[in-house]
């Protein structure tokens, strides 16, 4: 008889395995309901703190959104006329949209010449991030070095504060001494509710921006920086190992949208400046102090289709033509064409109608410019002034010998 010998070894191993995949399988579900639990925890906080529907003050077409936010700005960009606002000129902490300052003062440096791409900023202990949940960063090293190109590129993808502080060092010896220059600058754009104290958005309570001034200083960045105002769209920037995406939203879903900045803190809220561009016309939102990521994102992708719904492009009069002629005295021509110095387009709501007047400066004597400007022809509609484009000589009128001014001036007198 033999004995067959059974090792409990497979055994125990098998209870071990099935044990483990329990305790994954709990630790998993555990996770999941947590993880499942602080989202609904975070929506219901953001439900809870969501500001009431605030209704358009300025409206220029019919029925404008209402928007849960402090305040919100939509601007055509050719004209910078505001189609529709509420709140728009009250200051309020702007978060990172401050860095639009910022990485525009840059821009305007390096197509100045008083900055390179290739140029080194040092980066400081005041600079250097630790990587702190609190703030968006760069990852700079300590001590490191890096050139001026990706630094804006760390100011407008990556929302760096480092890069903030590192090229606001670089250019004026201090966060305060470049709080200067981004003051000084507002004040030239006619950002009228705009006080910086830092080139980062970091809160501070004299630290104020308004939707108006924002879209301002938007206008401004696309319309002086052309040749940097395409880094604004890109999605993602890698430095020092570290990829980080864009937290523009509407550049992953929207075509048409190709910047601006993202802002957040607990006292500014989530905001969002953005430029759309579609069938050759060129809108910019503001939405400041919302609840949410995706409600600043909502907002805007509501407003700018409100926007491109309800306004189209006019061109009140046609390019290369004569608007009028205007008279010129003591000149070797009595008269001379007047035209649009360049092509003259409006933003106006779809199906209005626009009237157009001339005006031309009195008195114009001989001699004459081509080019010279000798008027102005205004837009309106229903009664409301649309815009106004200035007119110029078509033409050199020289000015008239001796005998024919005496002439042109005894005609004159008699009124002939």
């Amino acid at each position: 008889m033999q004995t067959k010998n059974f090792s409990i070894l497979p055994v125990l191993f098998a209870i071990a395995v099935s044990a483990m995949v329990l305790s994954s399988a709990s630790f998993a579900a555990g996770h999941h309901a947590t993880k499942n639990a602080s989202h609904k925890k975070a929506a219901a906080s953001a439900a809870m703190n969501a500001q009431p529907p605030l209704a358009a003050q300025i409206a220029l077409a019919d029925n404008p959104p209402a928007l849960p936010a402090k305040a919100w700005l939509l601007m055509d960009f050719d004209s910078g006329e505001v189609l529709a606002s509420a709140n728009a000129d009250e200051s309020l902490p702007p978060a990172s949209l401050t860095k639009m300052m910022t990485s525009y003062i840059v821009e305007q440096a390096l197509r100045s010449g008083k900055l390179k791409p290739t140029d080194l900023v040092s980066v400081s202990l005041n600079a250097w991030c630790r990587g702190s949940s609190t703030e968006s960063c760069m990852y700079l090293p300590l001590n490191s070095q890096a050139t001026v190109i990706d630094i804006l590129r760390g100011i407008i993808i990556q929302s760096g504060n480092d890069a903030s502080k590192a090229i606001a060092e670089h250019m004026a010896g201090s966060e305060e001494g470049f709080a200067k220059l981004m003051n000084a600058e507002a004040l030239r754009l006619g950002m009228k509710h705009t006080h910086f104290m830092n080139p980062t958005g970091l809160p501070d309570p004299a630290h104020k921006s308004s939707a108006h001034d924002l879209a301002i200083l938007a206008r401004a960045i696309i319309r002086d920086s052309v040749d940097y105002y395409p880094i604004y769209a890109e999605r993602e920037f890698k430095y020092n190992g570290i990829k980080q995406g864009n937290r523009n939203a509407l550049l992953y879903t929207d075509p048409s949208v190709d910047g601006l900045k993202t802002g957040h803190t607990q006292e500014a809220g989530f905001c969002l400046v953005t430029s759309s561009k579609r069938n050759g016309m060129r809108l910019i939102t503001v939405i400041l102090n919302t609840h949410s990521a995706q409600a600043r994102a909502d907002e805007t992708r509501t407003l700018l289709g409100w926007g491109f719904g309800n306004f189209e492009k006019v061109t009140p009069i046609q390019p290369n033509t004569v608007v009028t002629t205007a008279k010129v005295s003591f000149g070797k021509a009595d008269t001379v064409a007047a035209g649009l110095v360049a092509p003259w387009m409006l933003t106006v709501p779809r199906g209005q109608q626009v009237q157009t007047s001339v005006t031309l400066k009195t008195g114009l004597e001989a001699p004459v410019t081509k080019g010279m400007v000798i008027g102005k022809v205004v837009a309106t509609s229903n009664g409301k002034p649309m815009g106004e484009a200035s007119i110029v000589a078509q033409a050199d009128v020289e000015r008239a010998g001796l005998l024919l001014r005496t002439w042109q001036h005894v005609a004159k007198l008699f009124g002939k």
